[in-house]
């Protein structure tokens, strides 16, 4: 197993890749735990079962780093557009919860049209050839074993090339696809008949394998200007999706729908939403479902992607979700940041650990809600009889029946149009003739096999789903752009140790800057422009700008390049705190009481953070033995030096927020000179904490020491001991 401290090396992971052999195939669900399990304490009824290696929620370290797996598939949606650095974020979204791995497209399509094996990059980003597919799943077997869960590899099985792709990914481990001939027609420009016919096919390949299938009727409400009126006609996509699949060989529980909220804010979103939710599956109950938000809405503005996300991952908890996907604003603004893939981990889990169990402590209003599923499945009933009255399928694609913003059976005029006999592919299906044979597996048709035979494959000793050694790995084709090339400069980098940031790519060198300019948005972005050149970034520009008022102010992300790498070596590393351990701190002030007065200084009214110091309840000074006097807020310089003198205390905590005009360098000087006036400095140890804080700042104001962001009753406890000691020496 690779150690939790080594990289994933690109290059290792590329060696031997011709004899690599997928060690699993299949999509696999996470072992759900028994419902009122208990983590630490807590009774959990909707969990799975734990990692062997995790990073938790960030607030995970006030209850002793647990990290409770939600009983849902967690989908990370990776776009670097190179396999390479797609399996970094891989292990990254690993370590936080994700186990299926979508590869989506970056500037391009996510389809091709012809099977290329040789392309450097697939077509617009996704791993599409057999080198990619089998360096990404080897790696992932790597990720396996490091977290301790099985992790699902998804792509597309779509274009004209579908059933090309179908037995590719059969072949190479890929886990789930993405297989809806609609999509291919709607959105592609395929001819329809072709697209059915392949579906069938690769459909017929998937199953094969246990990979499951996810459709795409989403993009329905994805693409059409008014999405919230597309709802009838998501549920018949679906429908003809699912009875397709089926007949195609598809088992039920390989087929997930992919179902998204139609609407969001500011929409009434929850009432449309949940009663979509509600109808969709109840109609579809025998099928899985994967949730996942609407990407109509999504604009550049993370915060709002997020508060999109929560309140569609809360339909999910009332309804029911057996994948939940993360969706972030990269879709909105092109830029794939490997943090927006970790956030969006994040606030999936976050939101179904928080709304655990919800299901059991709410009721839905049935005499509300009914009559609203009931008025949508009929508006889908009757959208689908007038297809079939229309002829089928093909007759109503062709007269422009999908994807009209009208809300059925209203019309708006602005479907899409699809020929029955035009579009890519139109012509190329042919009847079989009456003695076709085919000497494959999971062929799907008229197959006329000789009765002597119990495989169709037999005569050639298999086909590649059963011989892999008949299958053709083929390397590199392009002398110019390919991985062995673009991790030259990997390497180069981690030889010499040298550090850059990144966004995309190993050390591209890309920032994100944020700034707010206190002017209306076209003075605010040419200045910001402006502002990030003559700090020293090139290739500027703006990726999101949100107005907090039309003339005071804008506030505005930057995509900036840094024109420098760093040497790793040649870094100041921060200081660790040299803790006394929990026992020698507790021992020693059972022998040696302590007493210490608190608060917040000067006109500060902020107490959170000092209580979270002295506290019991958070692990404060407390749990150690130290008796304290809290005096509360705004507490002046004098008062904490008499209640020092009248408690007999051993030191005197301040806290300060506020730093405008310096007022924190102040009262930390004016303290320390009251003390030093009162004869009573060298009795005590003076500790100011604030984010603003350093040790060196406080020091240079008179202070025995000062703490900043992340201090714990623990440190504070550890130097109050370390410096009694000193003094008592």
């Amino acid at each position: 197993m690779l150690p939790v401290n080594e990289r994933l090396r690109v290059e290792e992971i590329l060696k031997d890749l011709d004899s690599y052999i997928p060690r699993r195939k299949g999509w696999t669900w996470r072992k759900k735990l028994p419902e009122g399990t208990r983590v630490n304490g807590f009774v959990y009824n909707q969990i799975s079962e734990p990692l062997k290696n995790s990073i938790g929620l960030p607030a995970s370290h006030y209850f002793d780093n647990i990290d409770p797996q939600p009983d849902a598939v967690i989908t990370s949606e990776i776009a670097s557009g190179r396999f390479e650095d797609d399996i970094r974020r891989m292990r990254m979204a690993a370590w936080h919860g994700a186990d299926h791995i979508m590869v989506i497209r970056t500037l391009g399509q996510s389809h091709i049209d012809g099977l290329i094996e040789g392309t450097p990059e697939g077509v617009g980003g996704i791993p599409i050839t057999r080198k990619q597919l089998r360096a990404t799943r080897k790696a992932l077997d790597i990720i396996e074993d490091e977290v301790g869960r099985p992790i699902n590899f998804h792509s597309y099985v779509s274009g004209v090339a579908g059933p090309e792709i179908a037995v590719l990914f059969a072949e190479e481990g890929v886990n789930g696809a993405h297989q809806d001939p609609q999509y291919n027609i709607l959105y592609r420009g395929i001819n329809p008949i072709r697209s059915f016919v392949d579906a069938a096919v690769a459909k017929k390949i998937m199953a094969s394998v246990g990979m499951l299938q996810i459709d795409g009727a989403h993009n329905a409400n994805a693409s059409s200007k008014s999405a919230w009126k597309v709802m009838p006609e998501l549920l018949v996509q679906h429908a003809i999706n699912c009875v397709f699949s089926v007949r195609s060989g598809m088992p039920k529980e390989l087929i997930s729908l992919s179902t998204v909220p139609p609407v969001t804010s500011p929409a009434p979103e929850f009432r449309l939403n949940f009663v979509y939710a509600l109808t969709v599956r109840e109609l579809f109950k025998d099928y899985r479902f994967r949730a996942q938000m609407n990407t109509r809405y999504i604009e550049s503005d993370l915060i709002d992607a997020t508060r999109i996300h929560v309140l569609d991952t809360l339909i999910s908890r009332l309804t029911k979700a057996d994948i939940q996907s993360t969706i972030t604003p990269d879709e909105g603004r092109n830029v794939p940041w490997h943090i927006n893939s970790i956030r969006g981990i994040q606030t999936a889990k976050h939101t179904l650990l928080a709304l655990d169990g919800i299901q059991d402590m709410l009721r839905v209003n049935e005499e509300v809600v009914r009559p609203m599923m009931r008025e949508l499945k009929m508006r889908s009933i009757l959208m689908m009889e007038e297809i079939l009255n229309l002829g089928g399928y093909f007759e109503a694609a062709e007269k422009a029946v999908f994807v009209d913003n009208g809300q059925y059976p209203e019309r708006n005029g602005d479907g899409i149009p699809r020929p029955k006999y035009g579009g890519i592919g139109s012509g190329t299906v042919v009847p079989r003739d009456s003695d076709y044979y085919a000497p494959v597996c999971e062929h799907f048709g008229y197959n006329r096999v000789p009765e002597w035979l119990v495989q169709p494959d037999d005569p050639i000793g298999g086909c590649t789903l059963h011989d892999r050694n008949k299958i053709k790995y083929i390397d590199e084709l392009d002398e110019t752009d390919n991985v062995n090339l673009r991790i030259a400069q990997h390497i180069e980098d981690r030889e010499k140790n040298l550090i850059s940031p990144e966004v995309e790519w190993w050390g591209d060198g890309w920032v994100q800057l944020d700034l707010t300019i206190p002017d209306d948005p076209d003075h605010a972005e040419a200045a910001a422009l402006e502002i990030a050149k003559r700090m020293g970034f090139s290739e500027v520009s703006v990726i999101s700008k949100t107005i907090l008022n039309p003339i005071e102010a804008t506030y505005l992300e930057l995509k900036v390049k840094v024109p420098f790498k760093l040497e790793r070596d040649s870094l100041q590393l921060p200081e660790k705190p040299d803790l006394l351990t929990s026992e020698d701190i507790t021992a020693y002030v059972k022998e040696n009481p302590m007493r210490v007065v608190a608060g917040t200084i000067g006109n500060d009214e902020h107490s959170v953070g000092i209580r979270e110091i002295l506290d019991i309840k958070h692990g404060g000074i407390e749990k150690f033995g130290f008796k304290y006097t809290y005096l509360g807020t705004s507490i002046s310089p004098e008062k904490f030096i008499d209640a020092a003198i009248e408690t007999g205390s051993d030191a005197i905590l301040i806290s300060t927020i506020i730093t405008h005009n310096d007022v924190h360098v102040d009262n930390m000087t004016k303290l320390s000179q009251l003390a030093v006036e009162k004869g009573v400095r060298e009795k005590l140890i003076l500790v100011c904490g604030g984010t603003q804080i350093t040790s060196e700042l406080a020091q240079e104001c008179g202070m025995d020491g000062g703490f900043g962001r992340g201090t714990k009753g623990i440190n504070v406890a550890s130097f109050l001991v370390k410096k009694k000691r000193e003094l008592s020496e």
